[in-house]
């Protein structure tokens, strides 16, 4: 087990990071989609037995986007980061940080938004809507969840664990964001 382990943080590292990232991102919609049953459930039983299904292609939509945004994540983690701040200790990992917040969580949350839009077929104009409607709201909490988090990433971990550190506290956190993604009942198309 051990040689697996190792094998998937060095030799496979790349794709174990890509395949994290999409994977969590999936994981977190599954728990969103219990707990909207689960909701609905207590709310009206007949109903929710009746309309509560669980949506697979949105699930689909979420890993795909995960894996899409996982290269970035592990360049990011393993590499980028390393480059735009050379300080080492707890100053070093207080830099990361503010690195982290200011490139990479605008880039992760507009990703997200907008492709997620083009892959729910809103089209260009209704995927930055929901861009200007859902990112700063996301983006301010973002700064309230993370900072803490990528203290202990960046001050006490090696680089080979860091995105899936971070992938696994997206567990809690990409929840929140397949709720706050999903939260409206219909989406406008634009044509």
């Amino acid at each position: 087990m051990s040689s697996i382990l190792n094998k998937l943080f060095t030799k496979y590292l790349f794709l174990t990071n890509t395949l994290t990232t999409g994977g969590l991102l999936a994981i977190g919609d599954c728990i969103t989609q219990t707990m909207e049953t689960a909701y609905a459930r207590r709310k009206d039983r007949d109903l929710a037995a009746r309309k509560h299904i669980h949506n697979w292609g949105r699930t689909g939509r979420m890993f795909s986007i995960g894996v899409m945004l996982g290269p970035f994540n592990h360049l990011w983690y393993t590499k980028i980061i390393e480059k735009v701040v050379t300080t080492g200790g707890a100053r070093g990992a207080l830099k990361r940080i503010l690195a982290d917040q200011a490139i990479a969580g605008p880039f992760f949350c507009f990703s997200f938004f907008f492709g997620m839009g083009l892959m729910e077929d809103r089209g260009v104009n209704g995927a930055l809507q929901e861009v200007k409607d859902k990112f700063l709201t996301v983006y301010i909490i973002d700064w309230f969840v993370w900072p803490p988090a990528q203290f202990i990433n960046f001050y006490y971990l090696p680089k080979k664990f860091r995105v899936v550190y971070v992938s696994c506290l997206t567990l809690v956190w990409n929840t929140f964001l397949s709720w706050y993604k999903h939260r409206e009942i219909e989406h406008k198309h634009e044509e």
